[in-house]
């Protein structure tokens, strides 16, 4: 198999695609001559900037003529005459996809409505308690052993070059935002939170474009001098080049919380809605989880966190304490 060409598929989001490289990492490892390409939508490609390990992106555009590229992309597949593909993603378009790719193998999720085509089809299930790199390692433990490997990223030289300026002292990074806003930790707790920050630690928020105006109300309101707004300024890369060398990173049940396990960067994750045991968790070597002290009723609410919190009161995050957060800082202070 060594010569062969392998093509890995998650076109979900950032995390997911994050957690995927443990995949490719595997494969690597087992297989050092293989060709690997990847399948991910339009938007996730900057995480594959000059990826060592794989030999192509493939990139599916699913908010324009989403079916029409399908298609296309269907027709490039089968074109390419993959050895493996190995589908991750559980929906049907990705399913199709696979099924018609002509390749000798195709593996996924039974989960998918068109596992029935796949030459090896495994179960998901949320309820297990495995982590996610677990759950997908089930679809090459045949071609490889039954350790999964890590997510992992590289950032390039001239990631490193754009955070160069950054890394001048000790500091720590905060990314305090989320896409569903019952995953994001509040705004007045991350300003409370940040008042408790060490002179002797910079603070970076980072964070998307679209997040920059909620990073600077953060920064206005907690009125440290000790803090740069780096949302929108960094590549996603960049952003994890400077979360590696942070002495403690602050996430939410996100994107960054992904992107610092694939550079096993410390990292310290805020669970309000969604639960750890969904398998999404940090993988850091030194990483910290921190969440509501109680049994909550309607706690976890969903799988993927909702635009409002369904009970109206979303204590979950609200009634997560500043002290247990605290604490996490006091370590990193003292191993300073």
């Amino acid at each position: 198999m060594n010569s062969q060409k392998i093509l890995v598929v998650q076109t979900a989001f950032i995390g997911d695609v994050i957690l995927a490289t443990a995949i490719v990492e595997k494969v690597k490892q087992y297989f050092p001559y293989a060709q690997i390409d990847f399948l991910l939508r339009k938007g996730n490609e900057s995480l594959f900037n000059q990826h060592p390990l794989i030999n192509k992106v493939l990139i599916w555009d699913k908010h324009h003529h989403k079916y029409t590229n399908l298609v296309k992309l269907i027709s490039l597949v089968r074109k390419s005459r993959y050895d493996v593909v190995v589908n991750l993603q559980r929906f049907a378009a990705m399913g199709l996809l696979t099924a018609f790719s002509g390749a000798k193998q195709t593996l996924g999720f039974s989960k998918n409505p068109v596992s029935w085509l796949f030459t090896k089809s495994f179960d998901h299930r949320i309820d297990n308690h495995q982590h996610e790199t677990e759950r997908n390692h089930q679809l090459i433990a045949h071609l490889t052993d039954a350790i999964p490997a890590k997510p992992k990223l590289y950032p390039s030289l001239k990631d490193y070059e754009a955070i160069a300026g950054y890394i001048f002292t000790p500091y720590i990074c905060v990314a305090p935002t989320s896409v569903w806003f019952t995953k994001q930790f509040p705004e007045e707790k991350w300003i409370e939170f940040l008042k408790h920050i060490p002179e002797k630690f910079h603070i970076y928020l980072l964070g998307a474009p679209a997040d920059k105006s909620n990073c600077q109300q953060i920064l206005d309101a907690c009125e440290s001098k000790n803090a740069t707004n780096l949302a929108g300024r960094l590549s996603l890369l960049a952003s994890a080049a400077l979360m590696q060398k942070a002495a403690m990173n602050f996430v939410n049940d996100s994107a960054p919380m992904h992107l610092a396990s694939a550079m096993n960067a410390p990292t310290c994750a805020i669970y309000c809605s969604t639960v750890p045991s969904f398998g999404f968790g940090p993988l850091a070597e030194k990483s910290f989880i921190v969440e509501v002290s109680y049994p909550l009723y309607c706690r976890p609410c969903g799988l993927h966190g909702y635009k409002a919190c369904p009970e109206k009161h979303f204590k979950c995050a609200h009634d997560i304490s500043i002290t247990s957060i605290v604490k996490i800082l006091d370590t990193v202070s003292t191993a300073s």
